[in-house]
C-alpha cells in the first residue's frame, strides 16, 4: 500500500548481524490487549513482532539489558502494565529476570522516552518498534538525549513490487491501515508543532 509506504518513509528491514551492540534494547508497547475476568488475566496479542525482535536481539548478544515500557491507559482495568506481562514472556524465552526492566507507567511515546531515560545508565539504545512508528519514536527518544539505533519491524506496506488487480479492490484491512497511517501522521504533526512552539 503506497500510503503506508509513505508513512514508513525510508525504514527498511535490517539483519540482526548488522545491528551494533548497545547498553539496552528498548521494546515499545502497543502489541497487547490485557483483560481480567473473575480474577484471571487474559492476554490478546496484536502484532508480536516487537516482542520477538527484542528477544532475538538479546539472544544475539546485542545488549546486556532488555527494557519494556509500562503502557497502561487510565481506563484500562488490567492490574498489570504491558511491560510487566512481556517480562514474564521474555523470561519464558530464556531472558534472565535480572536483565529485564520495565519503565514506569506510560500512556504515549513521549512518556516512554522520558521513562526509559530514567532507567538506563548510558545513552545509546537499540529501539524496537513498528516501521510506521519509528520516525516519531526515534525523534522523541533523541529529544531526551538518547542515541538511537533503530530496529524497525512490523512493516505494513507492500513488501513486493508485484501488483495484481485485487490490489485495486477496497477492503477492510486497507481501510484499517489507512486509519493507522493517518493517526501516525497526526501524531507527528502534533509533536512537530509542540517542539516549534516550545
Amino acid at each position: 500500500m503506497l500510503f503506508l509506504k509513505l508513512v514508513e518513509g525510508d525504514q527498511y528491514r535490517k539483519s540482526i548481524q548488522s545491528i551494533e551492540r548497545t547498553e539496552a534494547i528498548v521494546v515499545l508497547s502497543g502489541m497487547l490487549s490485557l483483560h481480567e475476568m473473575d480474577g484471571e488475566e487474559y492476554v490478546e496479542w496484536g502484532d508480536p513482532d516487537r516482542f520477538f525482535a527484542g528477544i532475538a536481539l538479546m539472544k544475539a548478544g546485542k545488549a546486556t539489558n532488555l527494557i519494556f515500557t509500562g503502557a497502561k491507559m487510565p481506563w484500562e482495568k488490567s492490574s498489570r502494565t504491558e511491560g510487566a506481562v512481556l517480562t514474564d514472556y521474555a523470561a519464558d524465552y530464556g531472558i534472565p529476570y535480572d536483565h529485564i526492566f520495565v519503565s514506569s507507567i506510560v500512556a504515549n511515546t513521549a512518556d516512554e522516552a522520558v521513562a526509559v531515560k530514567k532507567i538506563i545508565q548510558g545513552n545509546k539504545i537499540i529501539l524496537v518498534t513498528s516501521a510506521f512508528h519509528m520516525p516519531r519514536a526515534q525523534m522523541l527518544f533523541e529529544k531526551e538525549g538518547l542515541e538511537v539505533v533503530p530496529y524497525p519491524v512490523d512493516f505494513k506496506s507492500l513488501t513486493t513490487d508485484s501488483v495484481t488487480f485485487m490490489d485495486y479492490f477496497p477492503n477492510g484491512q486497507s481501510l484499517a491501515k489507512t486509519e493507522m497511517g493517518m493517526r501516525e501522521l497526526i501524531g507527528r504533526l502534533f509533536y512537530w508543532l509542540k517542539f516549534m512552539i516550545n
